[in-house]
């Protein structure tokens, strides 16, 4: 009886120091595996299992490349010029340096700078001070709307609506140029010029041979010589008639004067 209480308490004693031993044995494999991690790369504590990683390295970020802004067609503005509606009065040359600010193209907004860059083109180009219907006056416009569309397509390429109404504009000038270039041949090269615009021919007609095509070209040739072969027939059976009828009219004239 005594016996079995004895083992039994030594047994809970062998236990609880069992316990505490296997608690420091952890923390000290916590601690070497930390200093592992922390000083570089080796072997793991615990054997049999696999090496520790080294840490990741976090290397400097490359510095942003700058965009790249489009020079705009309307930089040769000073912002020191009057509006449109203000330049050609005395009394907004005279006021005070507010007044002239609120007045200037400083405080514009896109749409004035643009009136202004159009009034510019316009004076350039036309034939006279009341000419405002002319061809060339209507290429400048033309002109500096095309510029004003390309300068916002290159910020937003996705604007498909105002790509559109830019090649819309890049077709009515180019038929436009070409009238004029075979009218007045000096006023096409003046425009040209004083526009910075560069004429270029229209490509030749030019599609793709397919075999549909070819087939479709070669039935209406065959149709077409057909016809030409049924049109000569007829003319020559109307002259065929024709000769019939004067040969006809011929002979009664012929016997009247044999008769008498």
């Amino acid at each position: 009886m005594f016996t079995s209480i004895a083992l039994r308490a030594v047994l809970k004693s062998s236990a609880g120091v069992l316990r505490k031993s296997g608690a420091l044995c952890s923390d000290v494999s916590v601690k070497t595996c930390s200093s592992a991690l922390l000083s570089g790369p080796r072997v793991s504590c615990v054997p049999g299992s696999f090496a520790v990683q080294p840490p990741m390295r976090h290397y400097a970020r490359g510095a942003k490349k700058k965009k790249i802004v489009p020079e705009s067609h309307l930089s040769d503005l000073l912002p020191t010029m009057m509006k449109m509606d203000y330049a050609a009065v005395p009394l907004a040359q005279t006021t005070d340096d507010l007044v002239k600010r609120l007045l200037s193209l400083e405080l514009a907004c896109h749409s004035e700078k643009l009136q202004l860059k159009k009034e510019q083109l316009i004076v350039k180009v036309q034939r006279d001070e009341t000419d405002r219907s002319s061809v060339e006056v209507k290429v400048a416009i033309l002109t500096a709307r095309i510029r004003n569309y390309k300068e916002h397509l290159q910020i937003h390429h996705k604007d498909k609506a105002n790509k559109r109404r830019m090649l819309m504009a890049i077709d009515q000038r180019k038929k436009l140029l070409k009238h004029l270039r075979l009218v007045r041949y000096e006023a096409f090269e003046r425009v040209c010029e004083q526009l910075g615009i560069t004429y270029t021919f229209p490509p030749e007609y030019y599609r793709r041979v397919t075999r549909r095509w070819l087939a479709k070209k070669d039935f209406c040739i065959k149709v077409f010589k057909e016809v030409q072969k049924q049109k000569a027939e007829q003319r020559q059976k109307m002259k065929g008639n024709a000769a019939t009828t004067e040969t006809a009219k011929t002979e009664p004239v012929e016997s009247t004067q044999k008769t008498v």
